[in-house]
């Protein structure tokens, strides 16, 4: 099958590494430094659940001057699934994480996260305070995250956790029977057109990209991630008071996954923390990326 010239170049940006976690899970690491030439300090990517770097733009371009390192979730993307298929939860994500960071010889990084990823940023930054010099969270909250979900619809927390937990456990069931299609369905411009005039994500100024990144994530079966969906709704409210860390909240006003006015409690919790409302979607690192990465090159050069 023919590559497309703009996946080529995108994964030139991209060099992959295998990873053993500590449980032997190996994992599909990757880095936007493929030739290690990037000065800086080093920011850890905690992705949204089942993503890929084709979500980040900004992050894949010449001269980002950013070095990010990130890995693909359990089953997801090249990565393994665990032994135990349970091990797939945030805490699981944290020793990943940990994972990643001594693969690469990083001792403390800035670390960022989306979505579930803020989970997982939190939770490290919380259990072990000595690898983090920075926190920058996107479209996400620290813990007890479907709680949060559909707050632009107004509903209230406990019915918000039921729908979308509903959801999850039906996806779980029907998963494996809607999986042959969801792999196949074409993801073009039209495609993408529709999604960004759906509510559900804004106007792209990239929308090829964004294809390459919906198709990847559709590679993803749809029970499994209904699995580590439901795995992680298990995270509780992280607790914030001993953070002292720098901290950015970026939140998207019409976000139906992470609610704006919970990222911003959030960050009041938070001694000196940043909070950046933004006019868009859960899916602002790709809606307005030079946005979101003018913020992160502010706070990398805070603690540079």
């Amino acid at each position: 099958m023919a590559v497309s010239p703009a996946r080529a170049a995108t994964d030139s940006a991209i060099a992959h590494h295998d990873v053993l976690s500590d449980d032997g899970t190996r994992l599909r690491a990757w880095t936007n430094d493929p030739d290690g030439v990037i000065d800086g300090p080093t920011v850890l990517l905690c992705n949204g659940l089942g993503t890929s770097p084709y979500a980040w733009p900004a992050l894949l371009r010449p001269g980002c001057d950013v070095r990010v390192i990130s890995w693909n979730h359990r089953g997801t993307g090249g990565s393994d699934r665990p032994a135990d298929p349970d091990r797939v939860g945030v805490e699981e994500h944290v020793e990943d994480a940990l994972s990643v960071l001594d693969h690469f010889g990083v001792d403390r990084a800035v670390l960022m996260g989306w979505s579930i990823g803020v989970n997982t940023m939190f939770e490290l930054a919380v259990r072990h305070p000595e690898r983090a010099l920075a926190l920058f969270a996107v479209a996400g909250v620290p813990g007890d995250t479907f709680s949060t979900m559909l707050r632009p619809l107004r509903l209230p927390r406990l019915a918000a956790r039921a729908l979308t937990l509903g959801l999850s456990r039906g996806l779980s069931l029907v998963g494996g029977a809607l999986t042959p299609i969801t792999s196949r369905l074409p993801v073009g411009p039209r495609a993408i057109e529709l999604l960004t005039h759906s509510g559900l994500m804004f106007p792209l100024p990239d929308p090829e990209l964004a294809a390459l990144a919906i198709s990847e994530f559709l590679t993803t079966p749809v029970d499994w991630y209904a699995h580590l969906a439901l795995r992680s709704s298990h995270h509780p409210r992280v607790s914030l008071g001993g953070i002292t860390l720098p901290t950015v909240f970026v939140a998207g006003t019409f976000d139906l996954m992470a609610g704006a006015r919970d990222m911003a409690c959030a960050a009041a919790r938070i001694e000196g923390a940043v909070y950046v409302e933004l006019r868009g979607s859960h899916f602002l690192q790709m809606e307005q990326p030079d946005r979101v990465h003018a913020l992160l090159l502010d706070l990398v050069a805070r603690v540079a």
